[in-house]
């Protein structure tokens, strides 16, 4: 199939990949539009997986103030030079995701960062309702456990749906980020502030 400077340019758009990586992607996948951003997904995956390990000391502080000044988001993105941490490219994902955390409002950057009490209690909840539901005991267990997969997924940063493409989490976006940018970059750490919050 030939492939058109069209078809590299949508998809482009749609996964912010480099066009070489677009053209040869759709080369692949025949053409097919909806498998080459899930190779590219896929490859962003593996490259970021390669650099998880690398220090990442240099970086910025983005922050984001909502129209009327009533909530405010500050958040450091990290990477490993300095020379990353000044493309527009990277600052942009850092606006993001201060803009995402001011709409999403998650507790915790990463599922290990959720503190235990908050975890102990939606664990009882579920209990309770599963218990008051009738169900059994071995089945009450993997409802909880999929209650809180779910819970996780609403208060976890890099689990949530970006606010602005809900395809995607925040760490898919982080992944494509790693891949187009070549380093590793991390989200180390983030404040909310809201007033009468």
């Amino acid at each position: 199939m030939q492939i058109t400077s069209q078809m590299v340019k949508e998809l482009r758009d749609k996964t912010n990949a480099g066009m070489m990586d677009c053209k040869k992607a759709l080369s692949e996948t025949a053409g097919d539009m909806e498998k080459a951003i899930d190779l590219l997904r896929q490859k962003g995956l593996a490259v970021a997986r390669k650099r998880a390990d690398r220090a990442t000391s240099e970086g910025v502080v983005e922050t984001y103030i909502h129209a009327g000044a009533k909530l405010g988001v500050m958040v450091e993105v990290g990477c490993e030079t300095d020379f990353v941490a000044k493309n527009s490219d990277f600052q942009e994902f850092a606006k993001n995701v201060a803009m995402h955390i001011a709409a999403s409002s998650p507790v915790a950057i990463r599922r290990e960062e959720v503190p235990e009490d908050v975890l102990e209690r939606e664990r009882n909840i579920y209990r309770q309702q599963a218990l008051d539901s009738g169900k059994p005991e071995n089945i009450v267990e993997k409802m909880i456990g999929g209650k809180m997969d779910k819970f996780y997924g609403e208060v976890c940063l890099m689990e949530q749906k970006y606010v602005k493409n809900p395809d995607l989490s925040i760490q898919d976006l982080l992944n494509e980020l790693i891949a187009k940018l070549g380093e590793n970059i991390s989200i180390k750490r983030f404040a909310r502030f809201q007033i009468g919050a």
